[in-house]
């Protein structure tokens, strides 16, 4: 019997920009079905630890529009901006024109971290939450300012104060900070940054508290996939089935 040579079938891509530091691409690798690409690439190197200043410079219009333009060369119709706190660093009006700068680079259809986190908050209809983060006081409760636009009323926060190596951040540690913001009040908890690992810890938690979470990879794979007309891989996970 003769080799089959028909193939490979044609698969779709997902695009993604992401800070030079990123270090947790296997992490959004999970969340990834089996016939979906992720072509991945980062921005330039910046000499700084991660402050509001960081934030901004990793999320200058034109780094994200020439790492756009890198995945699109290819297949990659759908682009997502895997940064939290550059795509909410300069707010609503921020986010939503980097959105602009990435479909005008060349993405069909354009996502950014922050903008995922609103749009599965909306998807839930979660209007109160509790905020997790890693950041330093300053750029954190950017984050607060940021939901607020949105109509996304924060009931607590906390923060790690980490200003590198975010990466490192064990899951006790994530979910304790998770436990300690949680209250009553918080129809979900929102963690922050693409640098801090979270897939293993959220369908546990989400059981433990009787809540959704809602992780900055977690969100940003859904709202792209949703995109492509797929859903992530995510057992257990209360967005997924959203």
């Amino acid at each position: 019997m003769g080799v089959d040579f028909s193939g490979p079938e044609a698969r779709a891509a997902l695009g993604v920009v992401a800070p030079f530091d990123m270090e947790l691409d296997a992490e959004l690798l999970r969340w990834l079905p089996d016939d979906v690409d992720m072509l991945m690439t980062r921005t330039p190197f910046v000499d700084d630890v991660v402050t509001v200043e960081f934030a901004r410079e990793v999320a200058d219009e034109g780094v994200v529009a020439d790492g756009v333009r890198s995945v699109t060369a290819g297949r990659a119709e759908v682009v997502a901006y895997a940064c939290t706190s550059g795509s909410f660093v300069r707010g609503r009006a921020g986010q939503e024109s980097l959105l602009g700068v990435m479909r005008g680079a060349g993405a069909g259809e354009a996502v950014t971290t922050s903008g995922a986190i609103v749009e599965a908050l909306q998807a839930l209809g979660v209007r109160r939450v509790a905020v997790a983060t890693p950041y330093v006081p300053t750029l954190s409760h950017l984050l607060d300012s940021f939901l607020g636009e949105y109509g996304v009323s924060v009931t607590g926060h906390d923060g790690l104060g980490l200003e590198q190596r975010i990466w490192e951040v064990p899951y006790a540690a994530t979910a304790a900070l998770i436990r300690s913001v949680d209250s009553s009040e918080a129809e979900a908890i929102v963690v922050s940054c693409t640098n801090l690992p979270t897939y293993d810890l959220i369908a546990p938690l989400e059981a433990e508290l009787g809540k959704p979470i809602i992780t900055a990879n977690q969100a940003t794979m859904w709202a792209a996939l949703r995109r492509l007309g797929r859903r992530p891989t995510a057992p257990g996970q209360a967005l997924a089935d959203h």
